[in-house]
């Protein structure tokens, strides 16, 4: 159940989560090479889009706005999410000197990582469900028992949902407390 566990969950984390780091290094890389590094500077606005955008995964999971289809809503959500958080990284390499720049890109990085984590949590609470669903002793074969464990995946969901949603309004609260400083201190010329 271990090795089970760490593939399915650990493993593809941790792949989501360096991924974004080397594409990062990569990208910022290949403008400096082109000397290009003056598209860094300007690649957070359409990474604060695309993140912006990706929350209309959240506006539907919460009936605000009407979809057809929640589950690839969340795809898109988690691309959205990914592309957008790229594109900002990308931006913040371009050293700038501003604590709020950095404290901004730090909680973004805190929101990824509570949403890739979200993301395995809910595959998880899916695989156990549906392992409680087949087998009607429970998924480890103690009559009743799956139904507690399914109880606790479903939990812990729930509980990982009131920890992710403060995380992404402290990551937004600081990022547009940062966009407006840009638009009080930028040299209007």
């Amino acid at each position: 159940m271990q090795a089970h566990l760490i593939r399915t969950v650990v493993l593809p984390f941790l792949i989501w989560f360096v991924g974004l780091a080397l594409a990062t290094l990569l990208s910022d890389w290949l403008l400096h090479r082109l000397d290009l590094v003056w598209v860094g500077r300007y690649l957070g606005i359409p990474g604060t889009l695309l993140i912006i955008g990706s929350f209309a995964y959240s506006l539907a999971k919460r009936r605000k706005i009407s979809t057809r289809s929640l589950p690839r809503l969340l795809s898109y959500h988690e691309v959205l999410a990914w592309l957008g958080s790229l594109m900002v990284l990308v931006h913040a390499g371009v050293h700038f000197n501003a604590i709020l720049g950095w404290l901004a890109v730090a909680a973004m990085l805190v929101n990824v990582a509570s949403g890739l984590t979200g993301k395995f949590l809910i595959k998880r609470a899916r695989e156990r469900l549906r392992q409680a669903d087949e087998s009607p002793s429970g998924a480890d074969d103690q009559p009743g028992s799956g139904h507690f464990w399914d109880s606790l995946t479903v939990d812990a969901v729930t509980q990982w949902r009131k920890v992710h949603f403060p995380i992404a309004f402290a990551f937004g609260f600081l990022a547009l407390a940062h966009i407006i400083s840009i638009f009080l201190f930028w040299g209007w010329r």
